[in-house]
């Protein structure tokens, strides 16, 4: 079985995805993927260097993300174009990794982690989706506590996905993330149990 992972950014995916795998769920995660595509030496960055000129790279080589960063969350057609460039491969990768585990554990629950699912249009993937949900206000503080944004960095990180809401409702499963961490558990256990995986 599998299950496409989303939420919203500051949702709490990563408590859960952590949950979900102690309890003997395999994971492939999009965001450590997006970040091996920008390594030093990978055609990904190669080309996200070439669009997005010098100023995004730092002298040693590597991405200098915060700059990259500043210049997507404020223009949109910006936001296409790393996503036109970085997507295409990171996709093909999160299936590779999906197909491998399921061939190799078919018994286990595979679970791909992806920030952007719904925005990316691949629920098609999976078998279900579930979505991480907090309110925005609860985003909102956790991005300034995290990050140390501004209210307004905070908003337009928030801003460049689809609303949550709309996510929550497009959900197969929710997890309700806006309480603490034991009832986030509670949940996760009972999803466990729900689907035949105890």
């Amino acid at each position: 079985m599998n299950i496409g992972l989303t939420g919203g950014i500051a949702t709490g995916k990563s408590t859960v995805s952590t949950l979900l795998v102690n309890k003997g769920a395999l994971l492939v995660d999009a965001d450590a993927i997006a970040r091996e595509v920008m390594l030093p030496g990978h055609p990904v960055l190669a080309a996200v260097s070439e669009h997005f000129g010098q100023a995004v790279m730092l002298a040693d080589g590597t991405l200098d993300r915060k700059k990259l960063g500043d210049i997507v969350f404020r223009d949109p057609s910006q936001r296409k174009a790393l996503n036109d460039i970085t997507h295409p491969a990171i996709r093909k990768e999160i299936r590779e990794r999906m197909d491998v585990l399921q061939r190799e554990y078919p018994d286990k629950l595979v679970v791909v982690d992806i920030p952007l699912l719904y925005e990316s249009k691949l629920e098609h993937l999976f078998e279900r989706v579930m979505v991480v949900y907090a309110p925005e206000r609860i985003q909102l503080e956790r991005l300034m506590e995290r990050n140390r944004f501004t209210a307004e960095e905070a908003a337009a990180r928030i801003r460049s996905q689809m609303d949550i809401e709309e996510k929550k409702r497009k959900a197969d499963i929710v997890i309700d993330n806006s309480g603490d961490v034991e009832e986030t558990e509670r949940q996760v256990d009972r999803f466990w149990l729900q689907a035949g995986l105890a």
